[in-house]
């Protein structure tokens, strides 16, 4: 069983595809004895994840931000899908089958420039301010990791379900690649394939676990990758604390910025436990991740358009203008495959 995830591999014409289906496969499961586990040897405090958990599902979700459930709702449905889902949440499960809540239907939420899953680009007059403690956090984590002075225009929230997965896909739509790409899990764990710069590279398993952070950078910045199976979170393990029922400890929560400076630990609150019993009820079953991207290197911007701005005001980390040398204006190359969470 141990090389039967290499077994399905050795073909080559399509290998990404064909482990991606190995491990989606529910019977017989598949053996995960050879997903890579980066994590054994690290501590994680369960306490620094819950301000960042909550604000994916109640802060981020919120106008003028965009979501999934706005292709088929109106403005009113869906301005506020915490208020409208927290009480039922909240409350012990009947046993009975129930209607989702607005939160469990969500799919995926865009940050400041919001990405256009059909023409797979983003423009200056679809942009909205970008959370200030996200960008914030993500500054911060890129000059730890030598990328000084990165600007946070961009963010795709995914919300899984048990049985979500992320198709095949490459992040190439933002204009400057050199800048890296910030991944954040929360929740259950997720096997995550990392495959090369041609779409057939066979790829390697990894497991993504909540409070993991990965940066996509340089070489790596264009590689192809999925996730084809949520599993459930390690239980009992020291070096991967679940997200638990009690609520988050006392004090304040110092979010993934434990060495950041007095300005950042200041944008991060405590949790209440009445927002926590929403956020530990969901997460029980599910997995959030962030990625948050810079689209333009200095100096650039997008084409000179009609901008008609959704609140009317100024964005931090949007920019405006006219691009010289019309790069910005060149059709990109779609993937062949899905970038949505199914």
């Amino acid at each position: 069983m141990a090389k039967m995830a290499a077994s399905v591999v050795e073909h080559g014409e399509d290998a990404f595809r064909k482990l991606f289906k190995f491990y989606k496969r529910r019977n017989p499961p598949p053996d995960f004895s050879d997903v890579i586990d980066f994590s054994k040897c690290l501590l994680s405090d369960k306490d620094s994840q819950s301000f960042w958990v909550r604000q994916c599902m109640k802060t981020y979700p919120q106008k003028p931000n965009v979501c999934n459930l706005d292709l088929h709702m109106s403005p009113t449905e869906t301005e506020d899908i915490w208020g409208k889902s927290a009480d039922i949440l909240r409350s012990p499960p009947s046993g009975k089958r129930e209607p989702k809540t607005l939160l469990e239907k969500l799919r995926w939420v865009t940050l400041g420039y919001h990405y256009n899953w059909d023409t797979k680009t983003y423009s200056a007059n679809h942009c909205t301010p970008f959370p200030v403690d996200l960008h914030s956090l993500s500054r911060h984590i890129a000059a730890v990791c030598g990328f000084h002075g990165f600007n946070a225009e961009a963010g795709i929230l995914n919300y899984y379900r048990s049985d979500s997965s992320l198709g095949i896909h490459v992040d190439e739509s933002e204009l400057d690649h050199t800048r890296p790409l910030l991944s954040f899990s929360f929740g259950q764990s997720a096997i995550f394939l990392l495959g090369g710069t041609r779409r057939e590279d066979p790829p390697t398993a990894m497991y993504m676990h909540s409070g993991d952070v990965m940066v996509m950078s340089g070489s790596s910045r264009l590689l192809y990758h999925a996730v084809p199976r949520i599993v459930p979170a390690p239980k009992d393990d020291p070096s991967h604390p679940a997200l638990e029922t009690q609520g988050p400890g006392s004090g304040p929560d110092q979010g993934l910025t434990q060495n950041s400076t007095q300005e950042e630990s200041a944008l991060v609150e405590r949790v209440s436990e009445e927002d926590w019993a929403v956020c530990s009820r969901y997460m029980q079953s599910s997995r959030v991740n962030m990625t948050v991207r810079q689209v333009l290197g200095p100096g650039q911007s997008f084409p000179e358009t009609p901008h008609k701005r959704i609140d009317g005001s100024q964005t931090e980390g949007c920019h405006h203008g006219s691009l010289n040398g019309g790069s910005g204006a060149q059709k990109r190359r779609r993937s062949d495959s899905s970038d949505t969470v199914v």
